[in-house]
């Protein structure tokens, strides 16, 4: 395949070590460098957290090849997350070299997501994939596809590293994400091309496809489910979008002919800290005391709502025929977490939305924050009440929910187009002089 679009760190370190999944899993030890400083309350609200512990440094990791007789790793509250209150915590970056991964997952990380900026961060500021990427060039490919081989690679790699946890939860867990290209996310069969293409190429079974949640592809999302390729619907911003994915899933699963569902799973990523970096916007604009009072409470709020229709979706009698076909709830995932707003607490994205068959992704920022002084209790449903108080009295202040969920929506499907293009122009460019140095 030519063209895919044409069918339609902790502070980890990337470097040019080479992926050997059969070489020894290291032993690691996490140490903080830190201090912390208690900031001012933030809300008395549920729905956030009290006190702001801002971390002053960044989880340290260092690993060492030891046999089974080494220091024991260190539990991490990601293990209490996942074992107490059902919660799988998830990585939100990919660079390479994938063993970068080993720590995270030794310190509970359970799945990776990646998108379009992702890669062009880890492509654009790194050596690793020069040797891989002039071999593509001087074979011939054009620049696309070599972009695609290059994630294919690293999302082929990183999957063997979490088949481990897939196997132990029987496809419960242990996913790595790859987005089809951002440029079809207006191309409803183009999308559902390329998320057959992808599924294919990179062969294996613990793969999510990302599929953009716009109205052009929720029908992509459906086919796509109902072909038994496992689905991560990602760019969700709104309620109504969410029930219109969920709905998707449930339909695909219906249309698939499937005697066993089991393999077939899915995740919808609503996004949670853009919703408040917009919001907020607009609150400061109306300005009233009432107004800035809810400033913060937007996204987890939203988010409780989200909660709430996943619990009724999956439930009742169309539901429960599915279940009998061994089908798995497409769990909600919380994306965006991490904290835009310095004066915000910095994990105001992650512990407020700890509830069971869900999955919060985390990348370095909030996944660094949680460790060193996240809370681990259920609190997504603590509070209902309070959720739909604040989305009502946001409605009458003149905030349209709508507008918000296709407002983001564009500016997300625009940064990954962007993040896309910009990184195809500085491959091309790299092939340039790959070429001229070869003359």
């Amino acid at each position: 395949m030519a063209s895919i679009s044409k069918l339609s760190n902790p502070n980890l370190t990337c470097s040019s070590t080479s992926f050997k999944p059969n070489s020894p899993q290291p032993k690691c030890f996490i140490d903080f460098h830190r201090k912390t400083a208690s900031d001012t309350i933030f809300s008395s609200s549920r729905l956030s957290i009290r006190g702001n512990h801002a971390l002053r440094g960044s989880l340290v990791i260092r690993c060492s090849q030891l046999d089974g007789n080494g220091s024991q790793i260190k539990r991490t509250v990601l293990h209490d997350l996942y074992e107490k209150e059902g919660q799988s915590p998830w990585y939100d970056n990919l660079c390479r070299p994938v063993t970068d991964l080993l720590p995270l997952i030794a310190s509970g990380v359970r799945g990776v997501t990646s998108n379009p900026a992702i890669f062009q961060k880890a492509i654009s500021t790194s050596n690793a994939y020069n040797e891989q990427f002039s071999e593509l060039v001087h074979a011939g490919k054009d620049i696309e596809s070599a972009y695609w081989e290059l994630v294919v690679k690293d999302i082929q790699d990183a999957c063997k590293l979490f088949e481990p946890i897939y196997d132990q939860t029987d496809g419960g867990d242990g996913y790595v994400s790859v987005e089809v290209s951002p440029r079809l996310a207006d191309d409803t069969e183009g999308t559902v091309e390329a998320a057959k293409w992808l599924h294919k190429v990179v062969d294996r079974p613990n793969v999510y496809i990302k599929i953009p949640a716009t109205a052009e592809c929720i029908p992509s999302i459906k086919k796509v489910i109902s072909l038994g390729i496992s689905v991560n619907v990602t760019l969700i911003f709104s309620l109504s979008r969410y029930e219109a994915v969920m709905d998707a899933y449930l339909d695909g699963l219906e249309a698939s002919g499937l005697s066993d569902l089991s393999k077939v799973t899915s995740v919808a990523s609503f996004f949670v800290s853009r919703v408040d970096t917009l919001v907020d916007k607009m609150l400061e604009k109306i300005g009233t005391p009432e107004a800035l009072d809810l400033r913060g409470k937007a996204a987890n709020a939203q988010a409780a709502l989200a909660f709430q229709l996943y619990e009724k979706k999956f439930s009742g009698p169309r539901w429960e025929a599915l279940v009998k076909k061994g089908a798995k709830k497409q769990r909600l995932l919380w994306a965006s977490t991490s904290v835009k707003n310095p004066a915000y607490p910095d994990t105001l994205y992650v512990g407020p939305l700890i509830g069971p068959d869900t999955v919060s992704t985390m990348p370095d920022q909030a996944l660094q924050a949680f460790i060193d002084h996240g809370t681990v209790s259920r609190a997504i449903d603590s509070n209902v009440a309070e959720a739909k108080g604040i989305y009502s009295a946001l409605e009458k202040l003149g905030i349209d929910w709508g507008y918000v969920g296709s407002q983001l929506e564009l500016e997300g499907v625009g940064s990954f187009k962007k993040s896309f293009d910009s990184l195809l122009d500085s491959l091309q460019e790299k092939a340039n002089s790959l070429k001229l140095v070869s003359l």
